[in-house]
């Protein structure tokens, strides 16, 4: 089998992938939380991506990502067979995990994927696990069936209200935090818009809360202070210092502003190269 060789993939959303990759190092080593930078050509652009799922015996780690700019899409157009030319990791902190015993994950969008690690974690060390999953529609929940098996209770909720509770994740976990006042941390991953609200929320409830970040990043080592985002008003670099910190201390406005910085330069680079840029 080739070095970084697509063993397997599938179209889970209508623009989502996900893909096992032939990397036995990083499969043996990889830890909830962590991630992986890669590159699908030469000259192709860096991706961080979270490990979704990893395979020790195989030797496979899975990687599920949406076709959302040019590298997504350059990636979503290789097939089994293909192999990537850089897949590098484990990279970040793993996520704190151990000694907790009743908490609640929360996964939006493709954020189901980033935090179904933490999920199948807690559950094997025993945990109550109450996962709350929040999609635009029902053809946008992933990870269901993987989830269900590795969780106390799992709520769904869609923009719509085509599948699931109708409404956000926020009401969901209002209503669980309504009900009981003693759960361990509430775990936060997906849109930071999402991340923003949820940590607002459980911050009224005094509920220890960690969301996992996606800013800006290039090299993954700390080098390039692409990725630096502010927490309790001291700057931190998410690809060491992280990605996971205390959803209470970031400064979620100032991240949102960083993140769009090189949206025109994207779209301009996809339409030269004659592609569609997603909004």
């Amino acid at each position: 089998m080739k070095k970084y060789e697509i063993v397997k993939k599938d179209l889970i959303t209508p623009n989502t992938y996900r893909m096992d990759i032939y990397a036995p190092r990083i499969a043996k080593k990889s830890l909830a939380g962590q991630f992986i930078i890669l590159r699908a050509t030469e000259d192709g652009e860096r991706i961080p991506l979270t490990t979704a799922d990893v395979d020790r015996e195989k030797g496979l780690v899975t990687i599920i990502f949406q076709m959302v700019g040019l590298s997504t899409n350059i990636l979503g157009g290789m097939n089994v067979g293909d192999a990537l030319h850089d897949f590098v990791g484990p990279l970040g902190r793993p996520s704190e995990l151990d000694g907790l015993k009743k908490v609640i994950c929360i996964g939006g969008g493709v954020g189901t994927a980033v935090v179904y690690p933490a999920v199948k974690q807690l559950h094997e060390n025993g945990a109550q696990v109450d996962v709350i999953v929040g999609a635009r529609n029902k053809e946008y929940v992933i990870l269901e069936d993987e989830i269900k098996k590795n969780s106390t209770h799992l709520y769904i909720t869609t923009d719509d209200g085509s599948y699931g509770r109708k409404g956000f994740v926020t009401d969901q976990l209002k209503d669980l935090l309504d009900k009981s006042n003693d759960y361990d941390e509430v775990i936060a991953i997906g849109p930071m818009i999402m991340m923003k609200f949820v940590s607002k929320l459980t911050k009224e409830y005094g509920v220890k809360t960690t969301v996992s970040l996606n800013p800006i990043m290039v090299d993954g080592t700390g080098m390039c202070g692409g990725c630096r985002v502010t927490v309790g008003g001291q700057v931190k670099y998410a690809c060491v210092d992280g990605p996971d910190f205390d959803g209470h201390e970031v400064d979620f406005d100032e991240l949102m502003k960083r993140q769009n910085t090189y949206t025109e330069e994207e779209k301009d680079k996809e339409r030269k190269c004659g592609g569609i840029y997603h909004d």
